[in-house]
């Protein structure tokens, strides 16, 4: 028998199908759109995310000779605090409204007015972010009347899917925790919150633990996926907590980081903490009872991208090259420092005016410093939320590393001098959608709990320890880094200003 993962990503679905011993047996990966209408804006179809999805399936059936009837459950993922609007008859009634999209940040700073900074954290435990669920659904109640007057249900992107498969309205505690309209602390909706925001309460689905059995596969579903009606399908994860069951931070003290085009810092806790002034994120994990602290930076990876296909299009560069050339500066580049907030900031400063800024150069600095110089920027950033995690008292001795960077050892002992800890690589490099199918394997009883499927599945390939004499350069250097945003910060939002002028 073997399990199902599926992760709705922001450029396609991944899907796996994993043995039972953890081996993978097909990885699929089919594309869709996104769309941008306006400046800040980000959609999909979620359509489109449906037939990526059947595509993928019938491709890994295919490809990993297995039958249907062998599929023993279906486990979700997706991206987060996407907005998903049904109608009465669970039509679609508008694009969803997508994780990265700014529209809302007029309707952000109202509500915050309106509720109030402490009442929001302490129902809510985090602050309200334009890209969260809540503002949103005000957005529309602005500016698209129509479309708010036909709302009759509201999902997040994976729990469409979930939808399809199963003909059920429901979602769970990891997803819900990006709405704004959630409990944290007692893990179910939040009275206050649905009343301050005047959102109905009768739109918000169900609300489960990651593991349990959404429903079952219906047979049109069936028909057009090629899974066997009646298969299991459970309610899933987001896709950081799915990511961090698949990496193996299943017990409280773990702690991961993940550097894709984002970059996240998360650590799993078996009580409830959160920071007293919002600056993480603080959620309900993937794993039953158990939450977790996030710091978010907005252009990790991106940000590296962003330099590739800027000398990209001047003369081809692959990433692994420059890596290379980072290799041959020494760590703190000659005193260049790269500040990495080139689509504003969101951890641990809440801010869409912050710009990406190279502070230091001069003319001995080349393209092999910009390179290192943008790897260390992401760093630091990550390392903000680290220290932030250690003032709160959390000790952190390793942590788990995922996401394409860190396939380099030379980024990931960068990781390891800066912050000052071990960094472990394990044996799985699916993430978001190996989560979602150990969530299939818990929910269907083949593993007892979220520790047994980490046990059996995840295990530790390679780990780092910090280099001494790079450490104190890292953390001079971060010093100085640190200083750099409170005293740019109101030059960003002048101009911002002035570009929006323009």
């Amino acid at each position: 028998m073997s399990l199902l993962g599926i992760d709705i990503g922001t450029s396609g679905v991944k899907v796996i199908f994993l043995r039972e011993d953890g081996k993978i047996l097909a990885n699929i990966v089919e594309e869709y759109p996104i769309s941008n209408p306006h400046p800040m804006w980000s959609e999909q179809n979620p359509e489109d995310w449906w037939q990526a999805t059947c595509r993928a399936i019938h491709r890994g059936l295919s490809d990993a000779g297995l039958k249907p009837s062998e599929i023993k459950g279906v486990g979700l993922s997706g991206q987060m605090v996407g907005l998903v609007a049904l109608d009465k008859d669970c039509q679609v009634i508008r694009p969803c409204i997508m994780w990265n999209d700014q529209r809302s940040a007029k309707e952000t700073d109202e509500l915050t007015k309106h509720i109030g900074l402490q009442k929001i954290l302490h129902e809510t435990s985090n602050r309200l972010f334009a890209t969260f669920v809540a503002p949103k659904l005000v957005w529309i109640r602005n500016h698209e009347p129509g479309n708010y007057h036909r709302i009759r249900y509201i999902l997040m992107p994976k729990d469409y899917i979930v939808y399809r498969l199963t003909d059920c309205i429901g979602t769970e505690v990891s997803d819900a925790s990006g709405t704004c309209l959630f409990n944290v602390r007692e893990r179910r909706w939040s009275d206050a919150m649905i009343e301050a925001t005047e959102i109905p309460d009768e739109w918000l689905p169900n609300c489960t633990e990651s593991e349990e059995i959404s429903g079952i596969v219906t047979t049109k579903a069936a028909t057009e996926s090629g899974l066997s009606k009646g298969t299991p399908v459970v309610a899933g994860a987001g896709d950081q907590p799915a990511q961090a069951l698949g990496s193996g931070i299943v017990k409280p003290g773990l702690c991961s980081v993940t550097i894709g085009t984002s970059g996240v810092i998360f650590a799993q806790m078996d009580q409830h903490i959160e920071h007293p002034e919002g600056l993480l994120h603080s959620f309900c994990h993937s794993v039953r009872g158990q939450w977790y602290l996030m710091g978010v930076m907005l252009s990790a990876g991106g940000s590296l991208q962003w330099l590739r296909t800027t000398f990209s299009s001047l003369t081809p560069i692959s990433y692994d090259a420059m890596t290379d050339l980072a290799v041959s500066v020494p760590p703190g580049c000659e005193g260049l420092i790269f500040l990495p907030y080139l689509a504003g900031e969101r951890c641990p400063y809440d801010d869409p005016h912050a710009r990406g800024s190279w502070i230091g150069l001069t003319n001995r600095h080349g393209p092999a410093h910009l390179i290192r110089s943008v790897m260390e920027g992401i760093t630091y950033g990550l390392c903000d939320s680290i220290q932030i995690m250690r003032n709160l008292g959390m000790t952190i001795n390793r942590i788990y590393a995922s996401g394409g960077a860190v396939k380099s050892v030379f980024w990931r002992q960068m990781l390891a001098d800066t912050f000052e800890t071990e960094i472990a690589l394990t044996n799985v490099t699916e993430g978001a959608a190996y989560g979602a199918a150990m969530l299939a394997g818990i929910g269907t009883g083949q593993y007892a709990n979220a520790v047994e499927a980490a046990d059996a599945l995840v295990n530790i390939k390679e780990v780092l320890i910090p280099n001494s004499s790079s450490c104190e350069i890292y953390k001079r250097t971060y010093s100085i880094y640190r200083s750099l945003y409170p005293q740019l910060k109101s030059s960003f939002s002048a101009l911002t200003e002035i570009a929006n002028q323009l």
